[in-house]
């Protein structure tokens, strides 16, 4: 039985009265332009923010003036970027695939790593690494008060992704005749890519002439969503950062919408406020990555050194990030799965 609209916003009450005790932390993008030896990523949406706080603490622990920082550009807004001092300026990546397109593209080491919400495809160079960073998964989000339920199962998403369904009384006759507005991020977003490839059992699915694509991910700021028969995937992590720990500032907020469960499987563990242990075994979950170079990963000289004792197994990130992590609503890694690297 689907909530009420009563209890829907209700829990939207919550969720906004809850952000609102925590004070967001480092989501922006470098106060000063990196120097050309500092580690520098762009990409991925999803995990913009949690790297900012990762950068910010790493580059405290530091005690050594001249070593190498960290620090990551945000995925919005749109415009050119210049990634480090001496770098040729670039149309800033929005997404896992458009942060993957510049690794790849900035051999030159100004652009060291792409954050990507994504593990690897086969369009993706062989040689580049796709470092384990932390278990997110991606549910789905509509506003409450809407028309949508409180489940829909993979096959309702695949449905209403391919458009074989378009109003919510075809999936459950005591829901409103009411015509339902599937939304999707760019499509670079690797959100959108897994969802997609979920929904679709393991092939992606080719959304329908009746999707809205190019909302930004994780934002239910855009007022497109707060249409009552709106629906888009959300990362839980994401949400759970922006609703219990006030990760999300501007634009970079829940909104009027709350995450639904998937197959009756319900996304958050609202007690202790993580991804509820249930979802993260479902198809549902997944690992978030940052992608190096391999050649650079690998390599002997100081860069590749510095690479690994950030990024590596048994690294700063895998032995001190745990806290950071859970704070934007992550899981962490075991030290065996932290850090491990997985190629295309």
């Amino acid at each position: 039985m689907r909530k009420t609209a009563a209890k829907l916003l209700t829990v939207a009450a919550l969720a906004t009265s809850v952000a609102t005790v925590f004070a967001g932390t480092a989501v922006a993008d470098p106060a000063s332009l990196p120097n050309s030896q500092d580690i520098v990523g762009v990409g991925s949406d999803t995990t913009q923010a949690v790297l900012n706080q990762l950068a910010a603490d790493y580059n405290a622990s530091l005690t050594n003036p001249s070593a190498p920082r960290l620090y990551s550009w945000d995925a919005i807004p749109s415009g050119t970027i210049t990634t480090k001092s001496g770098a040729t300026p670039i149309n800033r990546p929005n997404g896992s695939g458009a942060g993957i397109t510049a690794l790849n593209a900035n051999t030159s080491a100004t652009v060291d790593f792409a954050r990507s919400s994504r593990s690897p495809q086969a369009s993706d160079p062989t040689t580049d690494d796709f470092v384990a960073l932390a278990k997110d998964a991606v549910a789905w989000a509509a506003p409450a008060g809407g028309n949508a339920p409180a489940n829909l199962t993979t096959q309702n998403l695949k449905d209403i992704y391919t458009c074989a369904v378009s109003t919510w009384d075809q999936i459950d006759p005591s829901l409103p005749n009411a015509t339902i507005k599937p939304f999707l991020p760019q499509t670079s977003s690797g959100t959108r890519s897994f969802f997609l490839t979920t929904i679709g059992s393991g092939v992606a699915v080719t959304p329908g002439a009746c999707v809205t694509s190019g909302t930004q991910e994780n934002q239910g700021s855009d007022t497109a969503l707060s249409d009552v028969n709106a629906l888009v995937p959300y990362s839980v992590a994401h949400y759970v950062g922006q609703v219990y720990f006030g990760q999300g500032t501007g634009a970079d907020v829940q909104g009027p919408l709350t995450i639904r469960s998937v197959n009756s499987v319900a996304p958050v563990d609202t007690v202790n406020k993580t991804i509820a242990p249930a979802f993260a075994t479902t198809a549902y979950s997944r690992v978030v990555y940052n992608v190096f170079r391999d050649a650079e990963w690998t390599a002997t000289d100081a860069h590749g050194t510095t690479l690994r004792a950030i990024f590596g197994k048994g690294g700063w990130i895998c032995t001190n990030g745990a806290a950071d992590l859970k704070s934007f609503g992550f899981l962490p890694l075991s030290s065996f799965a932290c850090g491990s690297v997985t190629h295309s």
